[in-house]
């Protein structure tokens, strides 16, 4: 079996005063971020494979509807969608976790929508409602932390991005992992 090196970072902010805003697109770019508020299986599900498809995400491509529907479900795990002019573009999943800690446990841009400074503006937009998070659930603790980590399978500038909207790296891992291809979405589709 061949393997690859992968290094992962961890990045965290431990104030909503540490995220470094980014200049809002005007109303005439089409940029919208909203928020899926009913669970959708085959919405998210559609989000990960269109984001994921080309950077390796392959943990949840096994995962039953069931699955997919008690995780979108839970309180406090929110999908945060940035769309252009009515097309979707990317999302944020946020997750709450005890100790009021929220991770971002998945962002990205479809391939088509990268480098057209959509990213920063989701990424800022995506990382104020982890910390207002607990405003929209009843029960849950005031975030004190957000955090989330980043790979070298990701984008090239995925850390850079992360840094430059206030997260601060804390901690970093480097290991072999079995090889595996990009799940797609379909072949040619980045061509």
């Amino acid at each position: 079996m061949r393997t690859t090196t992968v290094t992962t970072w961890s990045l965290e902010q431990t104030s909503s005063a540490d995220l470094v805003p980014v200049q809002v697109p005007d109303a005439a770019s089409g940029i919208r971020i909203v928020r899926s508020e009913v669970p959708s299986p085959e919405f998210s599900r559609f989000l990960y494979t269109a984001v994921g498809g080309d950077v390796t995400w392959l943990d949840r491509l096994p995962w039953s509807y069931e699955q997919w529907r008690a995780h979108l479900e839970r309180p406090g795990v929110e999908t945060w969608v940035a769309y252009e002019h009515g097309t979707p573009a990317g999302y944020m999943e946020l997750e709450a976790q005890p100790g009021g800690t929220v991770e971002i446990v998945y962002f990205g841009l479809i391939a088509a929508f990268r480098g057209r400074r959509i990213g920063g503006h989701l990424l800022a937009y995506g990382t104020a409602r982890a910390w207002d998070l607990a405003d929209r659930w009843e029960g849950l603790e005031p975030t004190r932390r957000v955090w989330l980590h980043t790979c070298s399978l990701d984008g090239e500038h995925a850390v850079a991005n992360y840094e430059k909207r206030g997260f601060r790296l804390f901690a970093t891992k480097t290991e072999e992992q079995p090889e595996a291809a990009p799940p797609g979405p379909w072949p040619g589709a980045h061509a």
